[in-house]
């Protein structure tokens, strides 16, 4: 009895014995903590991979303009596609500085947008806020931060911001 006891405490009766009689890590224990490594990276690489789009649409408003503050951060690109969007919806667009206050119009909107380079340069991140009379009456966001290996980061930009003004503007200027 005292010599299976002492086989166990050595390992040899269970089956899995973690260290050969050299005290090296065995062939079975190395086998087993790659493919717990490979099933990690797996795991590891699938989460976070996510895009994110979230739009609270602006209710039904009179007004046919919109003013957009500026964010001299924000590429140009990015803008016009914001203001053409608007016009096509039938909006006037006026853009004001960026010292513009949301209370400086009826209707204002902010924007913001970051861009991030993965074997090409996509939009990772774009916000659209709308304001009437100071109170937020809309937001739509994109962001693709977290994409990781998602090839669907690649996206128009162009066709990405009208996907969005047109959820956040489901009708027409006055309607």
């Amino acid at each position: 009895m005292q010599a299976q006891a002492e086989s166990i405490a050595r390992g040899e009766l269970s089956g899995f014995q973690p260290h050969d009689r050299r005290g090296r890590i065995s062939l079975y224990r190395n086998k087993f903590m790659k493919k717990i490594a490979v099933l990690a990276a797996c795991t590891l690489s699938l989460t976070g991979c996510a895009i994110h789009q979230n739009v609270t649409p602006v209710e039904i408003f009179a007004e046919k303009q919109v003013c957009l503050i500026e964010d001299t951060r924000v590429r140009q690109g990015f803008v016009e596609s914001y203001k053409r969007a608007l016009e096509n919806k039938g909006y006037l667009v006026r853009r004001m500085p960026a010292s513009a206050s949301i209370t400086d119009c009826p209707v204002t909107s902010t924007y913001a947008a970051t861009w991030r380079w993965d074997l090409a340069l996509y939009m990772s991140y774009a916000e659209i806020k709308v304001y009437r009379n100071g109170k937020a009456i809309g937001e739509a966001k994109y962001d693709a931060k977290q994409a990781g290996m998602n090839t669907g980061k690649w996206i128009d930009a162009d066709k990405k911001i009208v996907e969005l003004v047109n959820q956040l503007f489901p009708g027409g200027a006055g309607s």
